[in-house]
């Protein structure tokens, strides 16, 4: 159970670097998460 725990966190870090390739890339994910947020709580 831990082997596979282990296994898909770092699968899920993998598909996150991959994703984000630079640190402005990070920032722009992180920003956009707060926005959606943001909306989906004013209604």
């Amino acid at each position: 159970m831990q082997y596979f725990v282990r296994l898909t966190a770092l699968f899920l870090l993998s598909l996150a670097a991959v994703g984000c390739n630079t640190v402005e890339g990070v920032g722009q994910d992180v920003e956009e998460v707060g926005e959606e947020i943001e909306d989906a709580s004013t209604y």
